[in-house]
């Protein structure tokens, strides 16, 4: 599974880069079919003069893709959030094809 990570608009550090790295590689347990996964950490300004923090993670896996897209105060919550809905996204679609 190879991992990638982008970033839009913010400068992302490489503790951030770590962190995404040690979570998203846990996915290889629930699916050994995962070909990569793209995280793209952006940051956007509100009108509250806060800037809210967006991640975008695409699974590339056999038939089609799976998105999720996450927004939060912190980039370490939008992953853990991301990570829980891909986790149950995976598991869903390994059960579909056990199904066949």
């Amino acid at each position: 599974m190879k991992l990638i990570v982008h970033s839009v608009n913010v400068d992302a550090w490489e503790s951030l880069k770590e962190y995404a790295e040690r979570k998203f590689e846990k996915l290889g347990q629930y699916y050994d079919k995962i070909v990569s996964v793209d995280v793209y950490f952006k940051s956007v300004n509100t009108s509250e003069k806060t800037s809210s923090k967006i991640v975008e993670v695409e699974v590339a896996v056999p038939g089609e893709n799976i998105m999720v897209k996450k927004t939060g105060q912190s980039f370490e919550e939008c992953v853990d959030l991301s990570l829980d809905t891909l986790k149950r996204q995976i598991i869903k679609k390994k059960e579909k094809e056990k199904a066949f």
